[in-house]
């Protein structure tokens, strides 16, 4: 097993924001940001989670709710909040499950998927900005890299 010292992955030496993971939750934020920044000059009042779920439920209308808080890193209480106000503001529809009425259904409504279509281009947009410059083996480097993290810290 190979330990690595921690001066090395420590840029800044005084301060534990000196290291590549807190660069990495850096660069999560920034590009949270400018996400948000240019959704909200499409679509007012909707936030980047919104979107997400929007784009989830897109994709596979059939998904728990567990499944989908697992996704975009949301505890339940919090995914019931989240859709509670998307089915306020019209972007989804629940209705309860026929077999078990703990669990709903969620469909996307007129408003939610003209949204889809809004912000479709600005999510292409978001992602070429955060990912300008770089090659496609950077991309891929970079990719690998995050995936050893997350495999190390699930061990």
């Amino acid at each position: 097993m190979k330990y690595i010292c921690i001066k090395q992955i420590n840029v800044n030496n005084k301060n534990p924001t000196g290291t590549v993971l807190y660069l990495i939750e850096q660069a999560i934020k920034e590009y949270r940001k400018v996400s948000q920044r240019n959704i909200s000059k499409i679509v007012k009042d909707i936030t980047i989670d919104q979107c997400l779920v929007l784009i989830i439920l897109n994709n596979d209308a059939e998904i728990s709710q567990n499944e989908l808080a697992n996704l975009i890193f949301k505890d339940n209480a919090s995914i019931t909040r989240m859709i509670e106000l998307m089915v306020r503001k019209d972007y989804l529809n629940r209705t309860i499950h026929k077999e078990d009425r703990r669990k709903f259904n969620l469909e996307i409504t007129e408003k939610g998927m003209k949204t889809l279509e809004l912000i479709n281009s600005i999510v292409q947009l978001n992602r070429e900005t955060a990912l300008n410059g770089l090659s496609l083996e950077e991309i891929n480097i970079l990719y690998k890299t995050l995936n050893k993290i997350i495999t190390n810290c699930k061990q």
